[in-house]
């Protein structure tokens, strides 16, 4: 997958001229990697288009010039791509409710390395989680996720987690863009 460069990014001055236009194409890019798996789950493949609009965003709200600072984001964020063969996701558990969240939270917590992406043929490939946000009484509302497919796009995402277990094939529009994604580099 490409990663973000240095070059890929202009002041946040410039950027803030720029976002309305390309705020509309980023909601096309982000709606054709966002896939919902039952009423609390949802996943969002990144690519270099959403890390590099979520590195602009960095670099404006925290109006970050320093080039140590911008080389810093720059790394963090490269870390939710995938290397190659792979797909880097958010996973973004959504529970409005406070009180709902506090029961399910601590309840949830093996819940990130139950989620897979399904290949042609049934094989699933489970999520490999980002060790540093492995916490020991609650899963945090927010995990990045990476998929070693070998570069086979897949068909459908779910969980095997008994509590939430669901299975939701991928739409033709998300399956073009995660090829696309893959065969990036």
């Amino acid at each position: 997958m490409k990663s973000v460069r240095r070059e890929d990014l202009i002041d946040y001055v410039t950027w803030t001229e720029t976002k309305p236009a390309v705020f509309q194409a980023m909601l096309r890019i982000k709606a054709a990697r966002r896939v919902h798996i039952g009423p609390y789950l949802t996943l969002l493949f990144e690519n270099a288009d959403t890390v590099r609009y979520q590195i602009q965003e960095m670099l404006r709200v925290e109006r970050i010039v320093r080039e140590a600072d911008i080389r810093h984001e720059l790394e963090t964020y490269n870390e939710l791509l995938g290397g190659p063969g792979e797909l880097g996701a958010t996973l973004l558990i959504e529970i409005d409710d406070p009180a709902e969240r506090e029961l399910c939270l601590p309840r949830w917590l093996d819940l990130p390395g139950r989620i897979y992406v399904e290949l042609e043929g049934g094989e699933r490939v489970f999520a490999r989680v980002d060790e540093r946000q492995v916490g020991e009484t609650r899963v945090s509302s927010v995990q990045y996720l990476k998929f070693d497919t070998g570069g086979r796009c897949p068909v459908a995402l779910g969980t095997d987690y008994a509590e939430l277990a669901t299975r939701v094939p991928l739409t033709l529009e998300t399956q073009a863009a995660l090829s696309e994604d893959l065969g990036a580099s």
